[in-house]
C-alpha cells in the first residue's frame, strides 16, 4: 500500500468472503450482502454488514418481538464501533461496542490493501473446524458529498436575497 492513500471516508462493501485454507469460499452473509464502513477524520469508525433480504421481525418494539425472530436478525448482521488508526499495512479497530458482545472492549487488527478507491480489508488467519480461516471485505469508496449548510435545503427559509445576489454578481 503507498503510504499516500488516506482510509478516511466512507466505503460500501462489495463482499465479504471467508477464506478456508483449501481456498473454498463461502459468503457469511450471501453474496449480495450490504454494507457500509465509515473511517472518520477525528479516527472515529463505525461498520455495519447485513444480509440482504432480511426478514421483519413482527413486532413494532426493535427490542421486542418473537426469541426466534430476533435471533435470525442478530445472525444476518455485524455491526460495531470505535476508534481506528494506521499502523504500516495494518487498520487497529479499537472496538467501544459491538453487536458481538465478545468483541466490545478489543482490538481488532486487520491488515489491509488500498488502491485508494478499493480498500480489502483481512482478518489475521485463525484457526476453523477446517483449518486456517481468513475474512476477506471488499469496500468501494463512497464519493464524498458537497455539503451544504441546513437551511440551503429547508424549503421554509426564504433565499430571496441570496438569488439577488448571485445575480448582480455581488
Amino acid at each position: 500500500m503507498p503510504p499516500s492513500v488516506n482510509l478516511a471516508g466512507s466505503w460500501k462493501l462489495l463482499a465479504w468472503r471467508r477464506i478456508e485454507q483449501d481456498g473454498s469460499t463461502t459468503y457469511p452473509l450471501g453474496e449480495d450482502a450490504t454494507g457500509v464502513l465509515i473511517y472518520a477524520a477525528d479516527g472515529s469508525m463505525a461498520v455495519q454488514m447485513t444480509a440482504a433480504h432480511r426478514p421483519a421481525i413482527r413486532s413494532e418494539n426493535a427490542l421486542g418481538g418473537d426469541l426466534h425472530e430476533r435471533a435470525q436478525a442478530y445472525s444476518t448482521c455485524l455491526a460495531y464501533f470505535g476508534t481506528w488508526e494506521v499502523q504500516a499495512d495494518t487498520v487497529i479497530h479499537r472496538l467501544d461496542a459491538s453487536l458481538y458482545p465478545n468483541w466490545s472492549g478489543t482490538l481488532q487488527s486487520r491488515p489491509f490493501e488500498c488502491d485508494g478507491s478499493t480498500l480489502v480489508l483481512r482478518t489475521p488467519p485463525s484457526s476453523g473446524k477446517d483449518g486456517t480461516v481468513v475474512n476477506e471485505m471488499s469496500w468501494s469508496r463512497i464519493p464524498t458529498r458537497v455539503s451544504t449548510p441546513a437551511t440551503a435545503r429547508d424549503p421554509t427559509v426564504d433565499r430571496t436575497a441570496d438569488s439577488a445576489l448571485a445575480k448582480s454578481g455581488d
